[in-house]
C-alpha cells in the first residue's frame, strides 16, 4: 500500500455545510522513518465539533486549512511498523483525520484491545463521547441521589451516556431528542424516567410537567431555544455543562439568548466544558466506562455509514440530527 485516498477540505462554508465542501484526492504515501508506523483506518468517527473546525473564527483549537485532510478520530490497523510499541496486526486509535491510511508518529497512537470491546467503541461509548459524558457530568455537573438531571441530544453518543451515568447517580433523568422514535429509545432501552419531543412544539410545557422539582444539572449539547427553555426550569445553585451547542453550528446568526437573567437570579454555575482538559485522567474515564459497560449498565448505539466517500453526507447528516447514536464511517 503506497496510497491512500483522502477527503480533504475544499472550500470554507457560509453557513450550512454542503458535499462541495470536501473533495477526494488520492495521496501518494511517504516511506516510514524510524518512530512511524502505517495504520490501514478502519472505522472513522464523526462529531459535531468538526463543524467548527471549518470556520476561520478563533477556537480552542487551529481550524483546518484549505487543501488539508479533515481531522478526525479513527481506530485501525497497523500494516507496518518502525516503532517497538505497535507491531503489525495492532489495533490502533490515531487521529489520521478522513483517509483509508496513514503514517503517524508511534507517540501518537494509543493501542486499544478489540477483545475487550468492538473497534468501533472506542470512538464512541470508550472514547470522546463517552469521556466528555463521565468527566462532564461528574466534574461539572456534579450530579447528587434526588438530583433532576436533563439532557439534550440525549439519544446522542454523548447524551445517551450522560443519562445513563445520571441514572446511575440515582438522579431522575429527562431527555430531549428530536422526534418519537428517539424518545422512545431513549426511555425504553436507555432507561430515562422521561424524554420530550422538542420537535412536537410542546417543549415548555412537557418539561416543566416532566421536571416538577425543577432542574438541578443540565447537560446542553443544543443551546439556541432549548437552552433558554431549560434554563427558565433551572433551581437555585442549579449547574449546567455546556458541552455543544449544535443549533448554531450551520447558522450565519447564532441565537441570540433571552434566559441569562436566569443565571443571575438563580445562581446558575455554567461552565463550558472541552475533553481535552481531562487527558491526564483518560485512563481512569475509559477503566470506569468499560467496567460499566461490561456489566450491561451503559447500552450504546450506532449509526454507520459505508466508505470514505460518504463522509461529507455522513457529517451533514449528524448536524441535522438525522443520526440515531453515535455517527462513524466504516472505511474497511
Amino acid at each position: 500500500m503506497n496510497t491512500t485516498r483522502q477527503m480533504v477540505f475544499a472550500k470554507r462554508p457560509t453557513g450550512a455545510i454542503t458535499l462541495d465542501t470536501f473533495r477526494l484526492a488520492e495521496t501518494k504515501l511517504a516511506a516510514l522513518n524510524d518512530g512511524d508506523v502505517l495504520v490501514k483506518n478502519l472505522w472513522l468517527s464523526l462529531d459535531p465539533y468538526m463543524r467548527g473546525r471549518l470556520s476561520d473564527a478563533k477556537s480552542y483549537v487551529k481550524g483546518v486549512e484549505i487543501g488539508e485532510v479533515m481531522v478526525g478520530q479513527t481506530v485501525g490497523e497497523v500494516i507496518e511498523s518502525r516503532h517497538p510499541g505497535f507491531a503489525p496486526g495492532a489495533h490502533v486509535l490515531t487521529s489520521l483525520g478522513w483517509q483509508t491510511h496513514g503514517i503517524a508518529r508511534g507517540t501518537e497512537l494509543s493501542l486499544v484491545d478489540g477483545q475487550r470491546a468492538p473497534l468501533s467503541y472506542y470512538l464512541g461509548v470508550l472514547g470522546m463521547p463517552g469521556l466528555t459524558a463521565y468527566f462532564g457530568l461528574y466534574e461539572i455537573g456534579q450530579p447528587r441521589a434526588g438530583n433532576t438531571v436533563v439532557v439534550s441530544a440525549a439519544s446522542g453518543a454523548v447524551g445517551s451516556v450522560v443519562g445513563q451515568l445520571a441514572k446511575i447517580s440515582g438522579c431522575r433523568v429527562v431527555g430531549i431528542a428530536g422526534g418519537q422514535a428517539k424518545c422512545d429509545y431513549v426511555t425504553s432501552v436507555l432507561g430515562f424516567d422521561a424524554c420530550i419531543d422538542y420537535k412536537a412544539g410542546q417543549l415548555r410545557a412537557q418539561l416543566k410537567a416532566a421536571t416538577p422539582q425543577g432542574v438541578d444539572v443540565y447537560f446542553e449539547n443544543v443551546g439556541g431555544e432549548i437552552m433558554d427553555t431549560v434554563m427558565a426550569r433551572m433551581n437555585p445553585f442549579s449547574r449546567m455543562i455546556v458541552c455543544g451547542l449544535i443549533s448554531d453550528y450551520n447558522t450565519t446568526e447564532p441565537f441570540g439568548s433571552k434566559m441569562t437573567r436566569a443565571i443571575l437570579v438563580n445562581r446558575i454555575k455554567v461552565q463550558g466544558m472541552i475533553v481535552f482538559d481531562w487527558l491526564s485522567r483518560y485512563p481512569e474515564g475509559i477503566k470506569a466506562l468499560a467496567g460499566l459497560l461490561a456489566l450491561g449498565k451503559l447500552k450504546y448505539r450506532e449509526s454507520v455509514v459505508e466508505g470514505i466517500e460518504q463522509a461529507p453526507q455522513g457529517l451533514i447528516d449528524l448536524l441535522n440530527g438525522k443520526n440515531f447514536g453515535k455517527q462513524l464511517v466504516k472505511l474497511a
